[in-house]
């Protein structure tokens, strides 16, 4: 049996972090956001592909909550926004998170509107515009960061 170094060795080669109450909160909830956050775009582009896998639920507001709960959590850890104060880093974060998830909806409802109705483009279109956003604005934030972190 593998003693609990080697198991942890191989938890981190793989790309996972430890579990505790940090890394729950500031790393695996903002990785499940960018889940939720891809799953919306194929909501949003493509309504009746999600309707045949949950035909009898709108998951629309759950996909937009854990999106906005990750991407809320991921800004508020970062170290820009330490040496603010608390209601001040909750009111950024949040700010943050939800004009980057309904600036998101908005650019897919237009994107919708202008590109063919074929199911595989509009699921296409919206995972490769999920996944160049977050990238995106990932880089963004590791911009800020590193400015922050030269003063």
């Amino acid at each position: 049996m593998a003693s609990p170094k080697e198991s942890v060795s191989v938890i981190t080669k793989l790309g996972f972090r430890p579990l505790n109450t940090h890394t729950l909160l500031y790393y695996y909830i903002p990785f499940q956001g960018a889940l939720s956050y891809t799953a919306l775009s194929v909501n949003v582009m493509n309504p009746s592909l999600v309707l045949r896998v949950f035909p009898r639920k709108d998951i629309t507001n759950i996909l937009l909550m854990n999106t906005l709960l990750g991407s809320g959590l991921y800004l508020y850890d970062k170290s820009h926004l330490k040496v603010l104060s608390q209601k001040e880093r909750v009111l950024y974060s949040a700010f943050g998170a939800v004009t980057f998830s309904l600036g998101s909806v908005l650019i897919w409802a237009i994107l919708r509107s202008v590109i063919p109705q074929n199911v595989p483009l509009c699921t296409l279109c919206g995972l490769g515009t999920s996944v160049a956003l977050i990238k995106i604005g990932t880089n963004y934030i590791g911009h800020i960061e590193s400015i922050t972190k030269k003063t």
